[in-house]
């Protein structure tokens, strides 16, 4: 582990993550549609929610749920 201070008196020091970029999703025909993308947001919204209520309910607490 470095501080900050460390990296950046290094010769050549860059924090920037370009080269991360994921090229495959770069160019929109790639994408799956817009409400193919929104409910598999859902769906993965609504499991961590089920996981979290699970991780409450095994220590014991109340859940109280506000349902829309």
């Amino acid at each position: 582990m470095y501080s900050y201070e460390e990296l950046i008196k290094r010769d050549k020091a860059s924090l920037d993550i370009f080269w991360l970029k994921d090229e495959s999703l770069s160019e929109s025909e790639n994408l799956p549609p817009p409400d193919v993308i929104a409910q598999e947001i859902m769906d993965d919204l609504e499991a961590a929610l089920e996981q979290m209520r699970e991780i409450v309910s095994d220590l014991g607490a109340k859940v109280d749920a506000v349902r829309t």
